[in-house]
């Protein structure tokens, strides 16, 4: 069989121009421009398995300019993928394995979901990271168990977006040089002719970040884009940019090089055109079998999946214990101890009874957890200080000039903590692209209300169902004088409007550590824990399994000295749970009975059956909220009052602060009596 490249492009050009023009819906110009470049990409280099998508060590592809998702379906289905024809005609539909923009999970082959443009590029950062350390923590001579490329394919928005500076900045310090992407230059976007918003020297500022720049080169020669990827993945220490000039639209007479090839269906008298200036005489849909069978990647994937498969056969004879932690860190599970270890350390946490910040307790809990779970990636945006994110036994990732990972030589199996700079957005979206490559269990801090830089990153790992954990200190006024630009108001409440996201704000060493359980215990969820600057009082407790219920009873009236049934109910969270304990106290010596309910995740508890609810929150009983934040969000559990925020804070200590907006044991306890009047 005689192999034509540009056949094979022209193939992706015509099932990319039929299904947007069949969806009524779509971006045909990117995969018409970007045709060329993937069949050199897919056909000469990359190794993956169309028959065994998830193979541990196959090379990563993601498509950062997803909105092009048409070509990366287009090579799923002529590689041999289980995506047939009929889902390509779907394309955009209900329910179809081909939506808009490439999602993770809906179609197999796809390594994550891109849409919002640099995230992709950020994601395939973090997948190169992953893969990284993983060799260096795994492979054994003559065994490089762990060996695989990360691709991606960017366009003009992915490098317009800040993002792609943070995170491509990283990938330059930290030596990735199995990352290699390859920038769709067409010089378009949606607004036109890119020149007078985008007059960036890219190849200069790449080179500034310590990348290796190839090109510019003709993006539709398959040759020398082909060339140009073997020269890339020659590098021993950066990372690599090829720069690939195309025409948006390539095979359009009448729409390359428009912004309206960008965004639109081509019309179908510009698609006849299109097939008579590709000599692609095939009607819609229709692909010939001698182009299927240039494009078929199943054998050779095999091949590279079977020869792997007997390295790391050969590899547990040799290391068992490696290769069982191996398969045990990919497969995402946790391991045999975590329970026996937690339960330990949250008695040793009763016990103890330590009141300290939230912030603290967090740290505690990790120095108990990454000594014996090494996928525990931990990273700081700059506030490793504060967040108090690192253990005593996690090394600081750092690299030498060679690229090489440096690691105390007498650690076998190291935790890291990542020193990513004051770059939040950066840190959330890498975290993503580790978290989908798989091995670790990436987790990073700053302060809560920063979490406004990462939030589409947070949204796109609930988007993804992806076990990433966002540590948030500093969680409210309650910081004192750092003044509102750092007191978080909202964020607690905006946060929990994320579907699929666990918010944990706990009240003390073991609701924290509870948090921490149960973030590394949920796989396909994300969480935030939000945690205090200030000192919290520790609130007894008698079994973890009520905490990871997301709400309980905390204490009841008897427990401080009332022999009587609760009139009214006060729902807390974090550092406001010890104020409320402080109010019932004294509405206990008014002789007015309440019962205090703890509800660190609030998501947590929605999940509940409705019976489980309904006893811990009975219809009956009025409540009152307590929380630093706005008010707004605790009317959906029925609260008669809530004691709140819902204006920005001010700059004096927290001691100050705290009774200058109501949040005295007095105010709250006054805040129920006048329920109760109201309720007569």
């Amino acid at each position: 069989m005689t192999l034509d490249p540009k056949l094979m492009a022209n193939a992706l050009r015509a099932l990319a121009m039929d299904a947007v023009q069949q969806a009524n819906s779509g971006h045909p110009g990117a995969p018409m421009g970007m045709a060329d470049m993937a069949q050199a990409l897919w056909h000469d280099h990359l190794h993956h398995a169309p028959t065994d998508p998830l193979w541990p060590n196959r090379d990563r592809f993601v498509l950062s300019n997803g909105h092009a998702s048409m070509l990366l379906y287009g090579l799923l289905h002529l590689t041999g993928y289980d995506l047939p024809m009929k889902e390509l005609k779907n394309f955009r539909q209900l329910h179809s394995r081909t939506p808009g923009h490439p999602e993770v999970g809906i179609t197999p082959g796809v390594e994550t979901t891109t849409g919002p443009l640099g995230q992709g590029l950020a994601n395939a950062v973090g997948m190169a990271l992953a893969e990284k350390l993983l060799a260096h923590e795994f492979n054994r001579d003559g065994f490089n168990v762990v060996d695989h490329h990360t691709y991606t394919f960017l366009g003009d928005g992915c490098l317009m977006e800040g993002v792609s500076h943070e995170v491509c900045s990283l990938a330059g310090a930290w030596h990735l040089n199995k990352l290699i992407a390859l920038y769709d230059d067409n010089g378009i976007s949606i607004d036109g002719p890119v020149q007078p918003w985008f007059a960036d020297h890219t190849a200069q500022r790449f080179k500034a970040y310590g990348w290796q720049v190839l090109g510019p080169i003709d993006g539709h020669d398959a040759a020398a884009v082909s060339s140009a990827i073997a020269s890339a993945k020659l590098s021993a220490t950066a990372p690599t940019l090829i720069i690939c000039k195309t025409h948006i639209g390539q095979g359009s007479p009448n729409r390359a090089n428009t912004a309206k090839a960008h965004g639109e269906p081509l019309g179908d008298a510009e698609i006849a055109l299109t097939r008579e200036s590709l000599a692609w005489p095939h009607a819609p849909f229709e692909v010939p079998h001698e182009v299927y069978a240039m494009w078929d990647a199943k054998a050779h994937g095999e091949k590279k999946r079977s020869a792997w498969s007997h390295l790391f056969a050969t590899y547990a004879q040799k290391h068992p214990e490696l290769a069982a932690a191996f398969e045990q860190r990919m497969k995402g599970a946790v391991s045999a101890e975590f329970k026996t270890q937690l339960d330990a350390a949250f008695a040793h946490s009763e016990s103890e009874g330590k009141s300290v910040a939230s912030r603290m307790a967090s740290k505690m809990a990790l120095e108990s957890l990454t000594r014996t779970s090494p996928e525990l990636l931990g990273g700081s945006a700059d506030l490793t200080g504060s967040n108090l994110t690192q253990a005593s036994n996690q090394c600081s990732l750092r690299f030498d000039a060679q690229g090489h990972v440096q690691a105390p030589a007498a650690q076998a199996s190291t935790s890291w903590h990542i020193n990513y700079g004051v770059r939040e957005f950066g840190m959330a979206s890498i975290m993503n692209g580790v978290a989908l490559h798989g091995g670790f269990i990436p987790y990073g801090g700053t302060f809560l209300t920063f979490s406004d830089y990462s939030r589409n990153a947070i949204r796109m790992a609930a988007l993804m169902k992806l076990r990433v954990v966002h540590v948030f200190t500093h969680d409210s006024i309650g910081l004192g004088e750092d003044g509102p630009t750092h007191q978080s108001i909202e964020h607690a409440a905006s946060l929990r409007l994320i579907p699929g996201l666990d918010v944990w704000r706990p009240c003390d060493t073991s609701e924290t550590l509870v948090a921490w359980s149960s973030a590394i215990q949920n796989q396909h969820r994300p969480s935030a824990l939000l945690l205090s600057r200030q000192t919290l009082p520790h609130a007894p407790k008698k079994k973890s399994s009520a905490i990871e219920k997301g709400g309980y009873v905390l204490t009841e009236p008897k427990d401080v000295g009332l022999k009587a049934e609760a009139v009214a109910v006060l729902m807390a969270t974090g550092s406001e749970v010890g104020l409320a304990l402080s109010a019932q106290a004294h509405l206990a010596t008014l002789g007015i009975a309440t019962r205090v309910v703890s509800m660190p995740c609030t998501q947590a508890f929605d999940r509940q059956p409705l019976s489980y609810r309904q006893k811990v929150l009975p219809a009956h009983l009025p409540r009152v909220a307590v929380e630093m934040g706005v008010s707004d969000y605790w009317w959906k559990y029925g609260a008669s009052a809530v004691v709140g925020i819902d204006t920005f804070g001010e700059s004096a200590p927290a001691s100050v602060l705290l009774p200058l907006f109501g949040f005295t044991p007095e105010n709250v306890a006054q805040t129920v009596q006048a329920v109760l009047q109201q309720h007569g």
